[in-house]
C-alpha cells in the first residue's frame, strides 16, 4: 500500500512577483528568485493581487496608505477598492487553507513591513499594506520578497509539523 503524502503548503503570493503585469504602472516586478519560481511549477503558489481583485485597473494612478485610507496622486480615495481585495485576499486563503503569504514590499496593498509615507515623495516607512494587516489580524503569516529564507523555513516547519 502507498503511503499517504502530507499535502503541500500553498502560499498566497503577490501576482506581481510571479511575473504577472499588475503593478500600478502595468509592469511586473519578475519572478524574484529560483525557488519561488519552484514553488509556482509545483503548483504551490497561489497568484493574486489585491489591488486588481478589489476593481482597480492597471494602470492606475500610483496609490499611498494617508492612515487608514488608501490615496492615489491624483487625490481620488481608493480606500474601498483596496479593502474590497483584502477581503477577497482572506476569502482565497481560508478557501485554500492558505496559511502564508509573499507580498510585495512598499505597496500599500502588500507591504509587510514598510510602505511608502502617503505623500507620494518616493520616501518609505514603517508600515503595512491593507492586505497585509487583514491577513495578520487572522493568524496568515505575510512575508516581503526580502525574507525568502525565513518563508521557506516556516514552509519546511509547517512540512514537519504536518507529518508528525
Amino acid at each position: 500500500m502507498k503511503e499517504a503524502r502530507p499535502t503541500q503548503t500553498r502560499v498566497l503570493v503577490s501576482a506581481c512577483l510571479l511575473g504577472q503585469p499588475v503593478r500600478y504602472d502595468g509592469q511586473s516586478k519578475g519572478i524574484v528568485s529560483d525557488w519561488l519560481q519552484a514553488l509556482g511549477a509545483e503548483g504551490r503558489a497561489l497568484a493574486f493581487c489585491p489591488e486588481v481583485a478589489g476593481g482597480l485597473p492597471t494602470p492606475r494612478p500610483p496609490a499611498e496608505r494617508q492612515g487608514e485610507r488608501v490615496i492615489t496622486v491624483t487625490g481620488l480615495d481608493v480606500t474601498p477598492e483596496f479593502d474590497h481585495g483584502a477581503e477577497l485576499a482572506l476569502a482565497l486563503c481560508r478557501r485554500e487553507g492558505i496559511r502564508f503569504a509573499l507580498l510585495k514590499e512598499g505597496s500599500p496593498s502588500c507591504g509587510s513591513g514598510r510602505i511608502y509615507n502617503g505623500r507620494f515623495e518616493g520616501v518609505s516607512m514603517v508600515g503595512e499594506g491593507k492586505t497585509t494587516a487583514l491577513l495578520r489580524r487572522h493568524d496568515i503569516q505575510v512575508f516581503s520578497e526580502d525574507q525568502l529564507p525565513e518563508l521557506a523555513s516556516a514552509l519546511a516547519l509547517a512540512a514537519t509539523a504536518a507529518g508528525s
